[in-house]
C-alpha cells in the first residue's frame, strides 16, 4: 500500500467559480486530501503560495497553461506540482470550468520530457518508415528546424544534403531487425563551417506485446576527440613516411605527401640552396626594405591533380621583405593567416569551437588576411623549417577545398610535422656532406685514368653502394712494372665510411711502393700483411671513452709478363680472378686463397700459370658477386657465364658485367677490373748469353748497338751503348754467372742485365779522383728510369729509355 502513496500526477475538476468539483484517488495519494476534503472547496486553498497569472481561479476561461506552482500537502509540507489547466465547455460554448492535471516535479514524466528536451545530445524519434515523431531542441539546432518543421517528416525526404545513407540505412535496418546499433558519422551540420564527427547509438522502441513500433536515437558531437586521433594518425603517418631515405629532396617530398590530403589541400617546402648541397645553413636572414631571400621550391604536392613537380628540380622562389614567410624566417615563428574571423564551430557538445577559441591561440596568431581568398585559400598555416638551432627554410600549408579554418591544434600539428621533417632534412644533409666527402676522397685515391702500357687491354667500374650506405674500402690498380710487366691489384677494406676510405688509400699506397720495389707476389702480400697489423695497433683508443676500430682487408697481386706471357698471383683472403682463354673455357688455377691481411703469421701462397694471347682476365670485389639473394660462390658462377657469353669490347663488357649482377639495391661497393692478354712481339725481344770476362764487354755493346739500329731506333744508340757498358761490367765485376742482357723494345726501351747474386746496388757519391762509382749515377742521368728486381734465380738491373712518338 505504502507504493502508491507517491502518486506521480493527479486530475480534478474546478468549477467556473474556481471552486473544486471534482477529485480523484491520485489526488489523495498526491496530496493527502480526500474527496470529501477538497470538493466544494476553492482551489486556492491548495495552494501554498499567492497563484500565478492566468490561474484558473474565476469565470476566466483562456487558453491552455502550464505553471510551476507549490502545493499544500493536508500534513503541511510544500509539493512543488507542474500545474495545466484546460478550459471546459457547453454545447452551447458555455464555460464550463477546466480540467486541471497535476505533474509532481520531480518525478517522471515531468522531470523526464524536460531532461530528454534540453540535454545537449541530439535525441531522436522515428517511426518504421523514418518519420519524425520526435526531436528535442539539440536535435533542432544541429538540422536548423524546428520541430513543428520536422515532426511527420521523412528524414531523406526532409535532408537529402545531410543524408550520408551510412546514417538512415542503419536507422532501417534496426527498425527492421530490432537489432540497435552503433555508427560514427562525419557530416557538416546546417549553418555550421565545420565538419563534425557524430557518435549515434540507436534502438527499436517496443510496445507492450514486443513490436517495434518506433526506433530511437541519440548523438553527440565527438570532433574533438575525432579530429585528435586523425591529427594522431596523421602524426604516426609521418613517423613512418618522413625520413625513410637519407636524401634532402626526398625528405622534403615526404613531408607534402604525408601532409595531404589529410590534413592540408597544398603544402610546399622551401629550402636554402647551402642545405640542397649539403653545406651548412646560413644565418637567419635580416630584411631591408625591398630586399628579397631566393630558396629553392624543393617539394609541392597538392590534393587537386594529386601530383608532384618533379622534386629533382627544384625552382628558385623569392620571398620579399615584410611577406609572412620573409617574417618567419626572420623571426622562427609560425604565422596562421585565416580568410575570415573563425566560428565556434556549433554550440552541441563537444565541437571543433574549443579548438577555434582565441585563448587556446599562441599570441599574434591567427592573422585576418582575406586577401588568401583571391588565391582560393581558406587557410594558410606557415612555419620556419628549424633542426639543432638552424634555419632550413620554410613550409607552408594551405586550405582550400574545405570550409572548416585551421584550429590552434592544426597550428601544433603543423609545427610537428615540420619538427620531424626538420630533424630528417638535416640528417639527410648532414649525411649528403659525409657522404660527399668521402667519396671524393675514395675516388681521388682510386685511378682517375688507367696508365699507358702494351701488356694488356684494360677497363674498369667502381660503383659505390647506394645512397642508403656509405662509402666503402673496395679498390683496384693497374701498376706498371719493369720489363714491359703489369701489376693489376684488387683489394677492399673491412667496413664502410671515411676510416675504410682512408685505410684504402694507405694501402694501395702501400701496394704501389712494394710493386716499385718488385716483389713477387706472395712476398708483396706478406709485407702488406705487417702494415695492416701496424695500422690495427694504431687504430687502438687512445682512452676508454675512444671507441675501438676494426681493420682488416683483402687484396688480390697479380703480374702478367707479355714477353713470357706468364700471369702470377697470391691472394689476402680475396676471391681469385677468373681466366677465359680465347675459346671461351675458363682456365683454372691451382693457388688458393690465403688469410685476410691483419692476421699476421700466416704464409701466402704465389702460383703462376701460362696465358694465351687473347686471354680475359676479370678481377672484382665480392661487392659485385655477393648480395643477399647469392651467396659467393654462386655469383662467382653467375659472374663466369656472363664473361663467357659476352663479346665486344672491354668498356661494353663492362656495362653487361654490372647489368647482369648488381641487384638494384646495393649495401655494398663494386669494383671490376678487365682486362684481354698482348703478347709481345718475338722480333722486339732479343738476349744474349754473356761470358763472365771484362773482354765481353765491347761484344755486349756491339750486340746491343746492332739491335738498337735494327729496330730503326738510332737516336738511342749512343745511350744505350753507354748504358750496357756499365751494366754488363758491373755484372761481371760483381755478379755470378749465369750473366745474361735482354732488350725489349715496347712503349720504351727496355735493357736488362741479370746474373745469379743477391746483391742489389746503390748509386753512391763518388769523390772527385775517384776511379769508379759514376756507372749507376750515369745510368740514372742517361735513362727515364732504373731498378732491381730479386727473382729466384739472382736479380736483373734494368733501365727504361722513353722512345720518340712514331710519325702520324
Amino acid at each position: 500500500m505504502s507504493g502508491r502513496q507517491d502518486a506521480p500526477a493527479a486530475a480534478l475538476v474546478v468549477d467556473p467559480d474556481g471552486v473544486v468539483s471534482g477529485w480523484s484517488e491520485s489526488g489523495r495519494l498526491l496530496l493527502g486530501w480526500t474527496v470529501e476534503d477538497a470538493v466544494g472547496r476553492p482551489l486556492t486553498d491548495l495552494l501554498a503560495a499567492p497563484p500565478p497569472p492566468g490561474f484558473p481561479e474565476s469565470h476566466d476561461s483562456g487558453p491552455d497553461s502550464t505553471r510551476l506552482v507549490p502545493l499544500r500537502h493536508r500534513n503541511g509540507s510544500t509539493l512543488d506540482a507542474l500545474v495545466s489547466a484546460h478550459p471546459l465547455f457547453g454545447a452551447d460554448g458555455r464555460a464550463l470550468g477546466h480540467a486541471v492535471t497535476v505533474h509532481r516535479w520531480e518525478r517522471r514524466p515531468v522531470i523526464a520530457d524536460l531532461a530528454f528536451e534540453q540535454c545537449p545530445f541530439a535525441l531522436g524519434v522515428y517511426d518504421p518508415e523514418l518519420r519524425f515523431l520526435w526531436v528535442n531542441a539539440s536535435a533542432c539546432r544541429v538540422m536548423a528546424h524546428s520541430e513543428e518543421q520536422v515532426l511527420g517528416e521523412k528524414y531523406r525526404e526532409l535532408f537529402p544534403e545531410l543524408d550520408d545513407k551510412a546514417y538512415t540505412n542503419q536507422l532501417a535496418e534496426v527498425a527492421r531487425t530490432g537489432e540497435p546499433a552503433r555508427l560514427i558519422t562525419v557530416f557538416r551540420p546546417l549553418g555550421s563551417d565545420y565538419a563534425n564527427a557524430w557518435a549515434t547509438s540507436m534502438w527499436p522502441v517496443r510496445d507492450a506485446e514486443g513490436r517495434v513500433r518506433a526506433v530511437a536515437n541519440w548523438g553527440f558531437d565527438m570532433s574533438a576527440e575525432y579530429w585528435a586521433r586523425q591529427r594522431l594518425l596523421i602524426l604516426n603517418e609521418a613517423g613512418v613516411g618522413i625520413g625513410r631515405t637519407l636524401d634532402v629532396l626526398g625528405t622534403a617530398r615526404e613531408l607534402a605527401g604525408t601532409s595531404v590530403p589529410g590534413f592540408a589541400d597544398l603544402v610546399t617546402v622551401d629550402l636554402f640552396d647551402e642545405v640542397l648541397r649539403g653545406e651548412e645553413p646560413p644565418s637567419p636572414p635580416t630584411f631591408a626594405p625591398g630586399e628579397t631571400v631566393t630558396l629553392s621550391r624543393a617539394a609541392g604536392h597538392s590534393a587537386q591533380d594529386d601530383t608532384d613537380r618533379d622534386p629533382r628540380h627544384p625552382t628558385p622562389v623569392d620571398h620579399v621583405a615584410g611577406s609572412v614567410a620573409a617574417r618567419c624566417l626572420a623571426t622562427g615563428r609560425s604565422t596562421v593567416q585565416l580568410a575570415a574571423e573563425p566560428h565556434q564551430g556549433g554550440e552541441w557538445a563537444f565541437g571543433p569551437g574549443l579548438a577555434a577559441d582565441p585563448a587556446h591561440w599562441p599570441p599574434g596568431n591567427p592573422s585576418i588576411d582575406p586577401s588568401i581568398a583571391a588565391d582560393g585559400l581558406t587557410g594558410r598555416i606557415t612555419v620556419p623549417l628549424r633542426a639543432r638551432g638552424a634555419l632550413l627554410g620554410v613550409v607552408a600549408f594551405s586550405r582550400s577545398d574545405r570550409p572548416e579554418a585551421f584550429t590552434a591544434d592544426d597550428l601544433i600539428l603543423a609545427e610537428e610535422l615540420t619538427a620531424k621533417a626538420a630533424i630528417a632534412i638535416d640528417n639527410a644533409r648532414r649525411y649528403s656532406r659525409e657522404r660527399t666527402t668521402a667519396l671524393t676522397l675514395q675516388r681521388s685515391l682510386l685511378p682517375q685514368r688507367l696508365p699507358s702500357q702494351e701488356a694488356l687491354d684494360v677497363a674498369s667500374r667502381y660503383l659505390p653502394a647506394g645512397t642508403g650506405a656509405e662509402v666503402g674500402g673496395d679498390w683496384f690498380d693497374v701498376i706498371p712494372l719493369s720489363g714491359a710487366r703489369v701489376a693489376l691489384v684488387v683489394g677492399d677494406v673491412v667496413g664502410h665510411g671515411l676510416h675504410a676510405s682512408a685505410s684504402m688509400g694507405r694501402l694501395r699506397t702501400a701496394v704501389r711502393t712494394l710493386a716499385d720495389v718488385d716483389l713477387p707476389p706472395d712476398e708483396l702480400l706478406t709485407h702488406l700483411d705487417d702494415l695492416v697489423l701496424h695500422l690495427s695497433n694504431d687504430l687502438q683508443p687512445a682512452d676508454a671513452f675512444q671507441p675501438a676500430g676494426e681493420f682488416g682487408a683483402t687484396c688480390l697481386y697479380t703480374v702478367y709478363d707479355p714477353v713470357s706471357r706468364h700471369f702470377a698471383l697470391a691472394s689476402a683472403g680475396h676471391p681469385l680472378p677468373l681466366i677465359i682463354s680465347p675459346d671461351g673455357t675458363r682456365t683454372p688455377t691451382s693457388a688458393q686463397p690465403g688469410p685476410p691481411l691483419g692476421i699476421g703469421g700466416l704464409p701466402f701462397e704465389a702460383t703462376e700459370v701460362e696465358l694465351p694471347e687473347g686471354s680475359l682476365l676479370a678481377l672484382f670485389t665480392d661487392g659485385l658477386v655477393e648480395c643477399r639473394e647469392r651467396d659467393v660462390d654462386q655469383g662467382i658462377a653467375e659472374l663466369s657465364r656472363v664473361l663467357n657469353h659476352a663479346a665486344g669490347s672491354l668498356e661494353g663488357l663492362c656495362d653487361t658485367v654490372l647489368d647482369a649482377m648488381l641487384p638494384e639495391r646495393r649495401t655494398d661497393d663494386a669494383a671490376l677490373l678487365l682486362a684481354r692478354t698482348l703478347a709481345l712481339d718475338p722480333q722486339h725481344v732479343a738476349d744474349w748469353d754473356v761470358e763472365p770476362d771484362p773482354s765481353q764487354v765491347p761484344r755486349a755493346r756491339k750486340f746491343a748497338v746492332e739491335q738498337v739500329d735494327a729496330w730503326g731506333l738510332e737516336e738511342a744508340s749512343f745511350v744505350t751503348e753507354l748504358v750496357v757498358s756499365e751494366l754488363v761490367t758491373n755484372a761481371i765485376r760483381y755478379g755470378e754467372p749465369p750473366i745474361r742482357l735482354r732488350l725489349i723494345r715496347d712503349t720504351s726501351l727496355i735493357c736488362e742485365v741479370s746474373d745469379a747474386s743477391n746483391t742489389a746496388p746503390h748509386l753512391r757519391r763518388a769523390r772527385a779522383y775517384d776511379e769508379g762509382g759514376r756507372g749507376l749515377l750515369l745510368v740514372a742521368q742517361l735513362t727515364q728510369g732504373w731498378g732491381t728486381r730479386h727473382t729466384t734465380e739472382g736479380k736483373t738491373i734494368w733501365c727504361a729509355q722513353t722512345l720518340p712518338e712514331p710519325p702520324s
